[in-house]
Formats: C-alpha cells, sequence, structure tokens
C-alpha cells in the first residue's frame, strides 16, 4: 500500500530479455478454446497484448460458432474439454465448410509421440503442450 492507502499496481507482463521485442510480425485471428477461464483468459491476454485479433470460447458448442462466424487462421483448442472434447471439436471443425482452412492447435498436457498422432488423426495440424511456452507460441505464430 502507498502512503495514502492506495494499493500500488503490479504490471500483468514484464519484458524479459529474451522476449523478442516484436513477437507478432503479421497479425492474425485467433481463437481460443479452453474450459479453465484462467488458462483461456491468460492466452487471450498474451495474444492480444502483442497485436492478435482474439476470441474464445469454453466448450465445443459456442468454439463452433465462433469458427463459423469469427472465421479465425488459428484456433488453439484444448483436448480435455468437457462434454465434447478437443478431438471431437477437431473432427467436427473439419466437416465445417468455414473452419476448413482454419489452423487447429491441440492444447495439452500430454506430449507422448502417440498423443501427438492422436491429435495429428483428429484432424489437427500442430500439437503444443500445455503450459504453452509463450517464445514457442510466438515462433508458431509467425510461421503460419
Amino acid at each position: 500500500m502507498s502512503e495514502e492507502g492506495e494499493s500500488q499496481r503490479v504490471p500483468m507482463f514484464v519484458r524479459s530479455e529474451s522476449e523478442p521485442t516484436s513477437p507478432a510480425t503479421r497479425r492474425r485471428r485467433i481463437l481460443i478454446v479452453d474450459d479453465k477461464e484462467d488458462a483461456r483468459e491468460g492466452l487471450r491476454l498474451l495474444l492480444t497484448y502483442v497485436g492478435h485479433e482474439v476470441e474464445a470460447s469454453e466448450d465445443a458448442s459456442s468454439a463452433l460458432d465462433k469458427l463459423r462466424t469469427f472465421q479465425p487462421e488459428i484456433a488453439l483448442i484444448d483436448i480435455g474439454l468437457p462434454g465434447v472434447d478437443g478431438y471431437a471439436l477437431a473432427r467436427m471443425a473439419r466437416q465445417t465448410p468455414e473452419a476448413r482452412a482454419t489452423c487447429l492447435v491441440a492444447l495439452t498436457g500430454y506430449g507422448r509421440a502417440e498423443d501427438r498422432q492422436k491429435a495429428l488423426a483428429a484432424g489437427f495440424d500442430a500439437h503444443m503442450i500445455k503450459p504453452v511456452d509463450p517464445d514457442r507460441l510466438y515462433a508458431f505464430l509467425n510461421e503460419r
């Protein structure tokens, strides 16, 4: 608390020496699908902070709606969604005309070779292990 009794604000992001100066070389339309609010909002803030246009969904139903209306270039999808999981969502997205060109990225805590193969077989284009390393995510987005 300050002398006047007010709390001081701490910055949400602090640039580290290893953080790229300009992580977003091109602005992307990105959809984040995660049922965990803190994970969803953390990624949304991180990606918005570096210049991307981001929308978020907490379940497969709202994600399919946003795939049709927002038409993201990239969708970061948690595998462990309740009800309809990320694998099923990827298969449905591949059947949705507005989403066929969307790059689908599986977000999961599992990083074995068979986990990666299962994600690719379901229709994902890429597989990332949670928690997502921001530098790796920036590099991935800049390569696409």
